[in-house]
């Protein structure tokens, strides 16, 4: 396992990090898989307060390895109360059966907006207190904000880490990982395998590394971890063999040279003016008057032509026009060929001929 420095606080922790929102059902096969991770080098455990039964079960898994382990979880600011505050806190800290966590993400999904009004007005000092007392080692935020209120947010000073979303189809926070490591500080990544559509079998991003790879996985998680400014990616690992991949991965001492990951961003630059070259997800198109999800087909179609993400995109297209989740929207094949679309649409995208094109693409099997 390869590990580096936390930003600037002596910390250094594995370039793999265990994700815990998505652990078996199972109590037993939960604990047997974060154990695994910890036996195979991985010393940075993240978890979250509304992550359902995680706690308790990393909690578990944590028994005789607590101080091996750096451990991370989030407060999810149900309100801006700092009394609120302290009690998930000390909830998290009770769940989890510890007495203090390492790196507290104390505002869990933090918006500009949560500094203004909780952290100037007494949330910051909580975070601080709670510090002094050993509760907490350091503060940290997770957040999915712009860009540009990312940096606001790290250039207040507070804060000695963040957990942000990166991955090879997402890559709109790469000035802010730079930005994070200039000012010294660690930079978790969520998401390095696209929420697991990077995880579906593609011989398009497995082509994106000359030499050969395992799987599309390796590829993705290869990619993050060439950034100069990531200190660990967190994957959400729910089986062993999962584990064993990206531990291995993880372990690589021949990380992406700078020319590979040069190369990798260009092809991907030209993906993605091939996908906005079928839909730029504007939804100027929207609504459909026959409830047809069009940008969503279209983004479905885009995984499938420009990534090869084939299996991934059926099982999106497949959960479309479902009765019990209307605001999905519908099928391409659900289109009544109106024409209402075709004319708000700027690009001037026979959007039609197209959802055409989708449907008979994704017939459900």
């Amino acid at each position: 396992m390869q590990y580096r420095d936390f930003g600037k606080t002596g910390v250094k922790i594995s370039a793999l990090g265990f994700g815990a929102m998505r652990l078996p059902q199972s109590e037993e096969e939960a604990v047997r898989v974060i154990r695994r991770a910890f036996e195979l080098g991985v010393n940075y455990l993240d978890t979250a307060r509304i992550y359902p039964d995680s706690e308790v079960k990393c909690g578990k898994a944590l028994k005789g390895w607590r101080d091996k382990i750096y451990l991370s979880t989030k407060n999810n600011l149900e309100d801006n109360t700092v009394e609120g505050w302290w009690s998930r806190l000390n909830t998290s800290l009770e769940l989890l059966d510890t007495d203090y966590i390492d790196f507290y993400q104390i505002v869990h999904d933090m918006k500009f907006q949560h500094y203004d009004e909780f952290l100037c007005k007494g949330g910051m000092d909580a975070a601080r207190k709670a510090r002094e007392q050993g509760l907490i080692k350091y503060c940290c935020i997770s957040t999915h904000e712009t860009p540009e209120n990312m940096i606001k947010l790290l250039d207040t000073g507070e804060f000695d880490g963040m957990t942000v979303q990166y991955n090879l189809l997402d890559r709109v926070n790469t000035e802010v990982i730079a930005h994070a490591h200039e000012l010294g500080l660690g930079i978790v990544v969520m998401g390095p395998v696209g929420g697991g559509r990077l995880g579906a079998p593609s011989d398009k991003i497995k082509e994106l590394i000359s030499a050969p790879v395992a799987s599309s996985a390796e590829v993705a998680l290869r990619f993050v971890l060439a950034n100069p400014g990531v200190t660990c990616a967190i994957s959400g690992m729910s089986t062993i063999e999962m584990v064993e991949e990206n531990c291995a991965t993880a372990s690589r001492e021949d990380p992406l040279s700078d020319e590979e990951r040069l190369a990798i961003e260009a092809s991907l630059d030209e993906n993605k003016r091939l996908a906005e070259l079928y839909c730029t997800g504007c939804e100027y198109c929207m609504p459909c008057p026959h409830e047809v999800n069009i940008a969503a087909n279209f983004s479905i179609m885009n995984a499938h032509r420009i990534y090869g993400l084939t299996d991934h995109a059926q099982r999106r297209y497949n959960r479309l026009s479902d009765p019990e989740h209307p605001a999905r929207g519908k099928k391409a094949q659900d289109c009544l060929e109106c024409g209402q679309c075709e004319p708000k649409c700027p690009q001037k995208i026979p959007i039609i001929a197209q959802l055409r094109e989708v449907a008979e693409t994704f017939k459900k099997k």
